[in-house]
Protein backbone atom coordinates (compact mmCIF):
# COMPACT_ATOMS: atom_id res chain seq x y z
CA UNK A 1 0.00 0.00 0.00
CA UNK A 2 1.31 3.54 -1.29
CA UNK A 3 0.64 5.93 1.59
CA UNK A 4 0.97 8.92 -1.23
CA UNK A 5 -2.69 8.37 -1.87
CA UNK A 6 -3.80 8.31 1.95
CA UNK A 7 -5.35 10.89 2.98
CA UNK A 8 -5.87 11.94 7.18
CA UNK A 9 -9.39 13.57 7.47
CA UNK A 10 -11.61 14.03 10.34
CA UNK A 11 -13.56 10.87 10.87
CA UNK A 12 -17.38 10.85 9.95
CA UNK A 13 -20.08 8.55 10.67
CA UNK A 14 -20.00 6.46 7.87
CA UNK A 15 -16.61 5.91 8.53
CA UNK A 16 -17.20 4.10 11.66
CA UNK A 17 -17.97 0.54 10.27
CA UNK A 18 -14.67 0.76 8.71
CA UNK A 19 -12.42 2.26 11.21
CA UNK A 20 -14.24 -0.83 13.86
CA UNK A 21 -13.26 -3.60 10.58
CA UNK A 22 -9.50 -2.49 11.27
CA UNK A 23 -9.46 -2.20 15.11
CA UNK A 24 -10.40 -5.33 14.97
CA UNK A 25 -8.20 -6.50 12.67
CA UNK A 26 -5.37 -4.81 14.26
CA UNK A 27 -6.13 -6.85 17.25
CA UNK A 28 -6.22 -10.19 15.29
CA UNK A 29 -2.37 -9.42 14.84
CA UNK A 30 -1.13 -7.31 16.93
CA UNK A 31 -3.39 -7.97 20.13
CA UNK A 32 -4.02 -4.35 20.61
CA UNK A 33 -6.53 -2.30 21.76
CA UNK A 34 -6.56 -4.48 24.59
CA UNK A 35 -10.70 -2.77 24.94
CA UNK A 36 -13.31 -2.00 23.00
CA UNK A 37 -12.65 -5.04 20.93
CA UNK A 38 -16.31 -6.51 21.35
CA UNK A 39 -18.18 -4.00 20.28
CA UNK A 40 -15.79 -1.77 18.23
CA UNK A 41 -17.95 0.84 16.77
CA UNK A 42 -19.55 1.88 20.38
CA UNK A 43 -15.96 2.05 21.34
CA UNK A 44 -14.47 4.51 18.47
CA UNK A 45 -18.22 6.60 19.01
CA UNK A 46 -17.78 6.68 22.52
CA UNK A 47 -19.53 10.26 23.93
CA UNK A 48 -15.74 11.12 25.64
CA UNK A 49 -14.36 11.69 21.93
CA UNK A 50 -13.78 14.84 21.81
CA UNK A 51 -12.41 14.78 18.03
CA UNK A 52 -11.37 11.50 15.65
CA UNK A 53 -9.13 11.48 12.37
CA UNK A 54 -9.06 8.65 10.26
CA UNK A 55 -6.44 7.20 7.59
CA UNK A 56 -8.54 6.89 4.30
CA UNK A 57 -6.81 5.26 1.41
CA UNK A 58 -9.97 5.88 -1.14
CA UNK A 59 -13.48 4.03 0.62
CA UNK A 60 -10.99 2.03 2.78
CA UNK A 61 -10.26 3.12 6.39
CA UNK A 62 -6.59 2.19 7.67
CA UNK A 63 -5.60 3.76 10.59
CA UNK A 64 -7.41 5.93 13.45
CA UNK A 65 -6.57 8.20 16.50
CA UNK A 66 -8.57 10.24 18.87
CA UNK A 67 -8.62 12.98 21.46
CA UNK A 68 -10.59 11.70 24.49
CA UNK A 69 -11.99 13.84 27.68
CA UNK A 70 -10.01 12.60 30.58
CA UNK A 71 -11.86 10.06 32.18
CA UNK A 72 -9.58 8.74 35.38
CA UNK A 73 -6.44 7.48 33.57
CA UNK A 74 -3.59 7.53 35.56
CA UNK A 75 -1.60 9.56 32.64
CA UNK A 76 -4.14 12.62 33.30
CA UNK A 77 -3.67 12.46 37.18
CA UNK A 78 0.04 12.01 36.97
CA UNK A 79 0.15 15.33 34.58
CA UNK A 80 -2.28 17.15 37.09
CA UNK A 81 0.19 16.33 39.69
CA UNK A 82 3.61 17.35 37.70
CA UNK A 83 2.16 20.45 36.02
CA UNK A 84 -0.61 22.04 38.41
CA UNK A 85 -2.84 22.13 35.35
CA UNK A 86 -6.61 20.99 35.39
CA UNK A 87 -8.68 18.39 33.60
CA UNK A 88 -10.14 20.91 31.33
CA UNK A 89 -7.11 21.65 29.91
CA UNK A 90 -5.86 18.02 28.89
CA UNK A 91 -6.48 15.81 26.47
CA UNK A 92 -5.88 12.29 26.04
CA UNK A 93 -4.84 10.87 23.14
CA UNK A 94 -6.00 7.29 22.53
CA UNK A 95 -7.74 4.99 19.71
CA UNK A 96 -4.51 4.92 17.62
CA UNK A 97 -4.47 2.17 15.44
CA UNK A 98 -2.61 1.53 11.63
CA UNK A 99 -3.53 -1.74 10.08
CA UNK A 100 -0.55 -3.68 9.54
CA UNK A 101 -0.51 -3.64 5.61
CA UNK A 102 -0.09 -0.11 5.87
CA UNK A 103 2.41 0.61 8.21
CA UNK A 104 5.99 1.84 7.86
CA UNK A 105 4.35 4.63 5.82
CA UNK A 106 4.47 7.85 8.63
CA UNK A 107 0.40 6.96 9.07
CA UNK A 108 0.62 6.48 12.67
CA UNK A 109 2.93 9.57 12.93
CA UNK A 110 1.01 11.59 10.49
CA UNK A 111 -2.65 11.09 13.04
CA UNK A 112 -0.52 11.88 16.08
CA UNK A 113 0.22 15.33 14.68
CA UNK A 114 -3.34 15.58 14.15
CA UNK A 115 -4.40 14.99 17.64
CA UNK A 116 -1.35 17.37 18.60
CA UNK A 117 -2.55 20.27 16.23
CA UNK A 118 -5.95 19.56 17.47
CA UNK A 119 -4.66 19.96 21.11
CA UNK A 120 -2.28 22.95 20.64
CA UNK A 121 -5.21 24.84 19.02
CA UNK A 122 -8.36 23.72 21.51
CA UNK A 123 -5.85 24.52 24.54
CA UNK A 124 -5.13 21.04 25.31
CA UNK A 125 -1.87 19.34 26.77
CA UNK A 126 -2.51 15.82 25.19
CA UNK A 127 -1.54 12.95 27.20
CA UNK A 128 -1.34 8.85 27.18
CA UNK A 129 -0.58 5.51 28.31
CA UNK A 130 0.90 3.25 26.34
CA UNK A 131 1.80 -0.41 27.05
CA UNK A 132 4.77 -1.43 27.62
CA UNK A 133 5.08 -4.31 24.79
CA UNK A 134 4.47 -1.50 22.03
CA UNK A 135 8.06 -0.66 21.31
CA UNK A 136 6.45 0.73 18.10
CA UNK A 137 4.25 3.09 19.72
CA UNK A 138 6.95 4.19 22.52
CA UNK A 139 9.60 4.83 19.39
CA UNK A 140 6.96 7.23 17.96
CA UNK A 141 5.81 9.48 20.61
CA UNK A 142 9.86 9.23 22.03
CA UNK A 143 10.73 10.53 18.36
CA UNK A 144 7.73 13.22 18.06
CA UNK A 145 8.94 14.93 21.38
CA UNK A 146 6.42 13.37 24.14
CA UNK A 147 8.11 13.12 27.65
CA UNK A 148 7.64 10.37 30.03
CA UNK A 149 5.63 11.30 33.04
CA UNK A 150 5.58 7.85 35.11
CA UNK A 151 4.55 4.30 34.83
CA UNK A 152 0.77 3.28 35.18
CA UNK A 153 -1.03 0.05 35.50
CA UNK A 154 -3.92 0.31 32.85
CA UNK A 155 -6.80 -1.27 33.94
CA UNK A 156 -8.93 -3.64 31.03
CA UNK A 157 -11.86 -5.80 31.40
CA UNK A 158 -12.96 -7.57 34.24
CA UNK A 159 -9.92 -8.11 36.50
CA UNK A 160 -7.43 -7.84 34.31
CA UNK A 161 -4.66 -4.99 33.79
CA UNK A 162 -1.08 -4.39 31.59
CA UNK A 163 1.81 -2.18 32.42
CA UNK A 164 1.73 1.37 31.00
CA UNK A 165 4.05 4.25 30.36
CA UNK A 166 2.27 7.76 30.30
CA UNK A 167 3.45 10.70 28.24
CA UNK A 168 2.09 14.16 28.09
CA UNK A 169 2.70 15.73 24.45
CA UNK A 170 5.51 18.68 23.76
CA UNK A 171 3.93 22.01 24.54
CA UNK A 172 4.39 23.35 21.04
Amino acid sequence: MDSSGVVIRPREDADLPGAAAALTEVHATDGYPVEGVAHPEAWLRSDDVLASWVAAAGRRIVGHVAVMRPGGEDAVSLWTEQSGSDEQHIGVLARLFVLREARRQALGERLVRAAMDYGLSTGRRLVLDVVVKDSAAISLYERLGWLRTGRATHPYGTGHSVEAICYVAPDS
